[in-house]
């Protein structure tokens, strides 16, 4: 079985300034049940208070929290994505990058990396 990914990222609007963003380098991604994946996520700031969420949207349904990061390992995931989704904030390059491992097929969906500066 083929699993796909998408990745989008965004910018929620009322906080950014017109120098962040975040950057997509990759867009769909085709992997096997079972392997591990990491989606990549990276961003630009003029501030250095930056928080990093990443969210699943499977169908029509709402996109759902999966993780948010503001410094390395810190900040909170969703209690159903803590065995197999993780995710490390390095502030240096500027990326938060989603790592899912065991892959299901359940975990086809779009994936949104946000960013919000919360200078």
């Amino acid at each position: 079985l083929l699993i796909h990914l998408f990745l989008c990222m965004f910018c929620s609007s009322s906080e950014c300034k017109g120098e962040d963003k975040v950057i997509q380098e990759q867009g769909d991604v085709i992997a096997a049940e079972g392997d591990t994946v990491t989606l990549g996520c990276q961003y630009e700031s003029s501030g250095t208070n930056n928080y990093l969420f990443w969210y699943k949207q499977d169908g029509n349904n709402s996109p759902t929290f999966i993780l948010m990061r503001y410094s390395r390992d810190q900040g909170n995931t969703a209690d159903e994505f803590k065995e197999r989704f993780s995710s490390t904030l390095d502030s240096n390059i500027r990326s938060v990058p989603l790592k899912i491992q065991k892959l299901q097929l359940s975990d086809s969906a779009v994936y949104y990396c946000e960013f919000k500066n919360r200078d």
